[in-house]
């Protein structure tokens, strides 16, 4: 073997340690790795909780799929697929057993066993944790968490046991098909217990987190950046090529968009509604547009005045042109909504509400004249509020609209601008007017978005309460067959239009810059569940 060939030999060995072979994430073949590991995340706002019963904020979720694994998961894809449970089992879709991986560890060494899910979801449930997604173990229908969440019965009463340390048992009051779906969610992700009691509220502080993920949190300084690094004890470490995945909170699109083209971060948050075009030009290598189930509305507090009059909630919908804010405004490729509930939704098969099938110019004429029933016009003008958190993509949308209902009905809007944390406090107790809202769907099935609006939930920051809107859902949820579940679905939209406790302006994509230089995305998930596990760093 001649010296040339040789050195040639090593070269080849030497550069293969950095190609793919042994990672069972879906890297094409000849894709040669960085020796550096490391992605950097813009995260839009500071990530205001990390402890999934106390979160309720979508960036707070993205953060938290690094860091705990629940029983379920989705891949790349959207398809479900086994997450701290192996596999699991149901004989009438109301009683299911989960069994446990029994090399799922903690990243303390802890092993994770059926009394952690135990211990988390009544912890959920606990009115004393005062979760804003506790709601959510109702709307999955587990025995007895309606009286939980009430006060009426203990936690401890909770329809979950543990058969033994690897297999969990979970009690339905009704046949729910799409259970195991509703598991990706964030809020029923596991806690340590031990963590918690030593250091209560501060245990997601850094130092003090303890997660079953693929990551753990390294350093959290605030509203400067969040460092997570690999969890060499996660069950699928081995699958997991990043070492470090540091998340920075710029709520400024053009700011972040600046700091992408610096060099300084890896995947934007967002990018900015009025440079998307350009980008999309200039830069269409980093411009990357993935489905989104998600739904941008504004919310009317509908038990104050004027709101408490649907006329005005009707005449404000119906002035709103729609195709001007997804053309012009946003213009990624949003869809104009006229329903809550996208209709890429799995299951979903609702028609449109009449007003969308009429002219714009129709739509504001029937506006003019239900704005005047309720006493309203040009020379007597209605006077609104309307509330956003800071985001200029936000500020934009909301200028745009008042402008259009100015023109069209002689309304006068003021616009109010919180940061995102005490807005979403004034969501919460109640304190406005109209609100700017998004909502993106916990699992892919209808009843994530139309729960939404039952009286009973704690999420319904309209405090829209209808009956015969409660009834059609539980309805659904009841269903024996898919036919009549899509029905029930159809009717909600129909009184939800007909109420218009919410103004539907569009459905979602999800348009970030992304370096050429990261693999595995995008993500085909209409959950926007985008796991930094699945990512890598090429060599450039």
């Amino acid at each position: 073997m001649s010296l040339l060939f040789q050195r040639m030999r090593w070269s080849l060995l030497l550069l293969c340690m950095f190609c793919v072979s042994s990672y069972a994430v879906d890297v094409p073949v000849g894709t040669v790795l960085a020796k550096k590991q490391e992605l950097v995340r813009g995260i839009g706002a500071e990530v205001p909780s990390l402890d999934p019963h106390k979160s309720e904020a979508m960036n707070s979720s993205i953060v938290i799929r690094d860091l705990l694994e629940g029983l379920t998961s989705e891949d790349e894809n959207g398809n479900l697929i086994p997450g701290a449970a192996s596999h699991w089992h149901t004989e009438d879709n109301r009683t299911f057993l989960f069994y446990l991986r029994p090399d799922a560890v903690w990243s303390n060494g802890d092993p994770v066993t059926a009394h952690d899910f135990v211990y988390s979801w009544r912890r959920l449930a606990d009115p004393l944790t005062a979760s804003p997604y506790g709601w959510y173990l109702e709307m999955t229908t587990i025995k007895y968490a309606a009286d939980v969440l009430a006060g009426k019965l203990k936690p401890n009463k909770l329809g979950i046991t543990a058969i033994d340390n690897l297999t969990l048992k979970i009690e339905l009051t009704e046949s729910l098909p799409y259970f195991p779906k509703m598991l990706v969610h964030t809020s029923v992700k596991p806690v340590h217990q031990a963590t918690i009691q030593k250091h209560g509220d501060r245990w997601t502080r850094s130092g003090n987190f303890v997660g079953n993920g693929a990551f753990v949190l390294n350093e959290w300084v605030v509203n400067e950046r969040m460092v997570l690094i690999k969890n060499h004890k996660y069950m699928d470490a081995k699958k997991t090529i990043l070492n470090k995945v540091t998340y920075l909170p710029i709520e400024n699109q053009v700011a972040e968009m600046n700091r992408f083209f610096a060099g300084e971060i890896d995947i934007s948050y967002e990018v900015p509604n009025e440079h998307f075009k350009r980008l999309a030009k200039e830069h269409s290598d980093s411009v990357v547009i993935t489905p989104m189930l998600c739904s941008y509305y504004y919310g009317v507090r509908v038990d104050n005045p004027p709101f408490d009059d649907v006329r005005i909630r009707k005449a404000l919908a119906y002035a709103l042109d729609r195709d001007i804010i997804t053309h012009y405004i946003t213009g990624k490729g949003e869809t104009p909504a006229y329903y809550f509930t996208p209709d890429k939704t799995a299951d979903m098969q609702a028609d449109l509400p009449e007003y969308a099938t009429w002219s714009q110019d129709e739509r504001n004429e029937k506006a003019r004249q239900l704005l005047a029933q309720a006493g309203y016009d040009k020379n007597n003008p209605l006077e609104i509020e309307l509330l956003y958190n800071t985001s200029e993509n936000h500020k934009k949308i909301a200028t745009a609209i008042r402008q259009l209902w100015k023109q069209t009905l002689g309304v006068r809007v003021s616009l109010v601008n919180e940061e995102w944390k005490t807005f979403l406090d004034t969501r919460r107790f109640g304190t406005y007017q109209l609100t700017r809202s998004g909502w993106c769907g916990d699992y892919n099935e209808p009843s994530t978005f139309l729960t939404l609006l039952l009286s009973n939930n704690s999420s319904n920051d309209m405090h829209y309460k209808n009956a015969e809107y409660d009834a059609v859902i539980n309805k659904a949820l009841k269903a024996k067959n898919l036919a009549s579940r899509r029905q029930s679905y159809a009717d909600a939209e129909a009184i939800l239009a007909r109420d218009m406790p919410i103004i539907p302006i569009y459905h979602y994509v999800n348009a970030r810059l992304v370096k050429k230089k990261v693999g595995g995305y995008p993500l085909n998930n209409a959950l926007d569940i985008m796991p930094s596990k699945y990512m890598y760093i090429k060599a450039e």
